[in-house]
């Protein structure tokens, strides 16, 4: 039979078999083995939703329900001026009715924000589940508030009209459960909370969803083996469903962040500012004050465009993903302003893609002279192609001191089709001379990027 067969497929074959015959031991050793698959490294931007029964009071921040057992006073005031004395929690979840939610829109809007994958929360703190799940009972959204499966419509939604991977959140613990406070009273020396709720929901999402991506959280409250999280892992490497394709991030215990799992998070909207050894992501909101949905929010509290713009470039240049938080409203709208933070992302990167995705860190990631200038880089049909990306127009001259030039050097703007000058620079480097535009000429708004290929030390 190999007689008939050519190379290649021979070694795709072996390779496959190879790579199928892989079992991972429910050990860190083993299960950070496992390689990353590349789809993530090269999806570069993400969107973040928040969304849950904290979407109806819609203020403070996701954390409500907590800060007001808490007696944080502007959450209490909030309460005590709005609603009537014996209002529960619970009684938020009837009013959580996502009647103008329409999955498509939103899949249409995460596309043309140039996201390559979406993370939506299907269960926050406050533990209420986002699907019908059996694990939740009369604290879903089937059985309260939507009466729908939140998770399954948006997943069908993004696979039928996207080409981006679809994921979910899943918090670990719930701030008032009876069997987690259980377990916290008994110092973690039973884990009944684990056994019959947060392993069973995750299974159950995995199983139903068959999800892309698995962004854990709530590990801070217990060590990894607490959670079971080992064990748990080495069944979604061996035998789920999604094993060949699904990523996880590091939030497995309070033992875990930046240390254990798939890519790193460490910590809310980390941004380490140099490379990393490892693969890592920034997880941000628009929203500066809060990841879910505020209706008290100001424009001065928002990401601008401009912000965005320049934070994409450099968690890219330092290696990173971006994940974009939006939350959306209790009755299933992305608010106006999201949205065209969104949009205006979508059409910088129509222009400047080929700069974000799928790229590598460069030898330099910032230039060593000019401030607001940026590095990335791919491999490309004629050697390597290196990506200045600059904040600000140049007004005449852009000089840049790490690239160095040769005889085979070209230099071409990203959407401009016409000629790009360029001359070694005095003492090193390069000096590229940016066209002469009319402002309403330049190919985008925000930041530019001058494409280098043929460097000596590319």
């Amino acid at each position: 039979m190999y007689g008939q067969m050519s190379r290649p497929l021979i070694v795709f074959l072996l390779i496959l078999s190879v790579c199928q015959s892989i079992h991972y031991e429910p050990n860190w050793e083993s299960l950070d083995s496992r390689p990353l698959p590349s789809w993530y490294d090269e999806a570069k931007i993400g969107i973040f939703l928040h969304w849950g029964v904290f979407s109806v009071p819609s203020f403070y921040s996701e954390w409500f329900w907590k800060r007001w057992k808490d007696g944080e006073p502007s959450v209490v005031n909030f309460m005590k001026q709005n609603y009537r004395p014996d209002f529960t929690y619970a009684d938020f979840a009837p009013m959580f009715q996502t009647e103008f939610y329409d999955p498509n829109k939103w899949a249409d809007l995460f596309q043309a924000a140039g996201a390559r994958y979406v993370v939506q929360v299907t269960k926050h703190v406050e533990g209420f589940t986002s699907w019908p799940s059996k694990y939740s009972w009369n604290w879903n959204a089937m059985d309260v508030g939507p009466k729908r499966d939140l998770v399954g419509e948006l997943a069908s939604a993004i696979r039928n009209r996207t080409n981006i991977h679809f994921g979910v959140y899943h918090c670990l613990y719930e701030w008032f459960n009876p069997l987690f406070l259980q377990d916290t009273a008994n110092k973690f020396q039973t884990n009944d909370f684990v056994m019959r709720k947060t392993l069973p929901e995750l299974y159950e999402l995995v199983n139903k969803y068959e999800p892309d991506l698995l962004w854990s959280d709530g590990d801070w409250m217990g060590p990894d083996w607490y959670w079971n999280s080992t064990i748990f892992l080495a069944w979604l490497y061996n035998e789920s469903p999604v094993k060949d394709k699904i990523i996880v991030n590091d939030r497995w215990g309070y033992n875990t962040r930046c240390k254990h799992g798939g890519f790193w998070d460490c910590a809310d909207k980390f941004n380490p500012g140099k490379l990393m050894p490892h693969k890592w992501e920034d997880c941000m909101a628009i929203d500066k004050q809060s990841w879910g949905y505020r209706r008290t929010t100001t424009v001065d509290e928002l990401y601008s465009i401009k912000e965005l713009i320049a934070l994409l470039i450099e968690i890219v240049s330092f290696g990173g993903n971006l994940l974009v938080n939006v939350g959306p409203t209790s009755y299933g709208t992305i608010a106006p302003i999201f949205e065209e933070r969104l949009r205006q992302m979508g059409s910088w990167l129509d222009v400047n893609g080929d700069a974000i995705y799928a790229t590598k860190p460069w030898t330099y990631q910032n230039d060593s002279m000019t401030p607001g200038v940026w590095y990335t880089s791919k491999a490309g049909t004629s050697g390597t192609e290196v990506y200045a990306i600059t904040i600000k127009w140049p007004s005449s001259v852009l000089t840049l001191a790490d690239p160095v030039v040769s005889i085979d050097t070209t230099v071409s703007l990203l959407g401009y089709s016409g000629s790009v000058k360029y001359k070694p620079g005095v003492a090193g480097g390069i000096e590229i001379y940016a066209p002469d535009l009319n402002i309403e000429d330049i190919p985008c708004l925000w930041a530019w990027t001058f494409k280098m290929t043929g460097l000596k030390n590319a």
